[in-house]
């Protein structure tokens, strides 16, 4: 088990919060890596916060000048919660179809395929973009 998550038992929650740049991207991933450690879903929630930092610098206000979005992780014992809030803007976030020319959306497979569920809450005044990775029990090998 990660030397962060070093009691099965509890529930931990991690919160950060990074300018709404692309360099920050990078930032992101490194938060999450550096919790997970060396479990294997680290690398899927790397990708996931990823595409979802992106999306929130991208499509929302927290990608203009001094915008900000934010990362948490909840983990337990079996199921990582990776949430990504961004300041929020007109378009709501959605899976395309595939005939779309759109690129909007097409991340969201990513995240769609990589989590158990997914889902969005909040308004145009700020969104939280979410997904469950479930986590691999301790004395399951992998």
């Amino acid at each position: 088990m990660s030397p962060a998550l070093n009691s099965p038992k509890e529930i931990h929650r991690w919160c950060r919060n990074f300018p709404g740049t692309k360099a920050q991207i990078r930032e992101a991933r490194r938060f999450v890596t550096s919790y997970l450690g060396d479990l294997p879903e680290a690398d899927t929630a790397e990708l996931v916060v990823s595409e979802l930092a992106t999306n929130a610098i991208r499509h929302t206000r927290s990608g203009r000048a001094g915008g900000r979005f934010g990362v948490t992780l909840h983990a337990g014992t079996t199921l990582l919660i990776l949430a990504v809030d961004d300041e929020g803007g007109p378009s709501i976030p959605y899976v395309c179809q595939a005939e779309d020319t759109d690129q909007s959306g097409r991340g969201l497979h990513l995240v769609d395929s990589l989590t158990t569920r997914w889902g969005v809450h909040g308004d145009e005044g700020g969104r939280t973009v979410w997904g469950l990775i479930p986590l691999a029990s301790a004395g399951q090998t992998v």
